[in-house]
């Protein structure tokens, strides 16, 4: 039987103790599972949410596929339904590697080899790989700092700067900036990724790292977010021991701060 006290659960077994055919007493085994009712619980809500998550693409996938399999369409409409199958298509493979990725970080599943890195170069290379995206939405792109050295997991070092800076240009404004900063104290080396979009509202900033939360739902289905960049950040940074600090005005901007333990010497 289970039950909870003072925000745990717990589990308790009775087993009775017999003596000569005698019953002499009761052991009672009382286990504390709160983590794992707690994983449970979350693994539940992943299930349902990735469901849900998948659902949607491929419901719209297919009512467009059905419209035009059934002649409802005029001809010349053909190419703007197939553009909005492949749109839809690209988000839906877009989610499942994001939720492969986080399932990989959760799991120890990624290859976790730490190695002598510069957090600065890593920034250079993730601009790099952002910047038609960028430009796309005239959207500048500032690096800028100190090299930051650590010991680190290079791919997922990567896959945290890209999902920091991939959400600075997906809610930032046409026109904005995002500036990112490199700087070294004694013992931290601290990656800070600042904004000029949409901002977080106020009490909701620690729900961005949940699984599948959207501050904007309509603007992050239009630029293709999943809502699992800020959770594989997050994971990412556990598994490098680093701090992560969020600072953020609606409608004004955000500042996402990494403290990564500074490499020895």
């Amino acid at each position: 039987k289970e039950f909870g006290l003072n925000g745990k659960i717990y589990q308790v077994i009775a087993h009775s103790i017999i003596e000569s055919d005698r019953f002499v007493g009761t052991v009672l085994l009382i286990i504390d599972i709160t983590m794992r009712a707690d994983a449970e619980r979350l693994r539940r809500e992943f299930t349902g949410n990735v469901s849900h998550e998948l659902k949607t693409p491929l419901t719209s996938i297919l009512g467009y596929a059905d419209t035009i399999k059934n002649g409802w369409v005029k001809t010349e409409d053909i190419p703007m339904f197939a553009s909005r199958i492949c749109d839809e298509t690209n988000r839906l493979i877009t989610l499942i590697d994001d939720i492969l990725r986080l399932s990989r970080l959760d799991e120890g599943a990624v290859e976790m080899q730490k190695e002598e890195l510069s957090l600065l170069e890593c920034c250079r290379y993730t601009a790099n790989l952002l910047a038609a995206k960028a430009d796309n939405r005239q959207i500048g792109i500032r690096i800028s700092g100190d090299n930051g050295m650590i010991m680190g997991s290079k791919p997922v070092l990567n896959e945290i700067i890209y999902n920091l800076c991939d959400n600075a240009i997906k809610y930032n404004r046409p026109g904005g900036s995002v500036s990112v900063e490199v700087r070294e104290t004694e013992d931290k080396a601290i990656l800070s990724v600042s904004d000029t979009g949409i901002g977080i509202p106020s009490g909701e900033e620690e729900k961005v790292f949940e699984r599948f939360y959207r501050v904007d739902k309509s603007h992050s289905r239009e630029t293709g977010g999943t809502g699992l960049g800020l959770s594989i950040v997050k994971r990412g940074s556990l598994l490098h021991d680093a701090e992560i600090e969020l600072k953020s005005e609606f409608g004004k901007g955000t500042q996402i701060r990494i403290l990564f333990p500074k490499k020895r010497g």
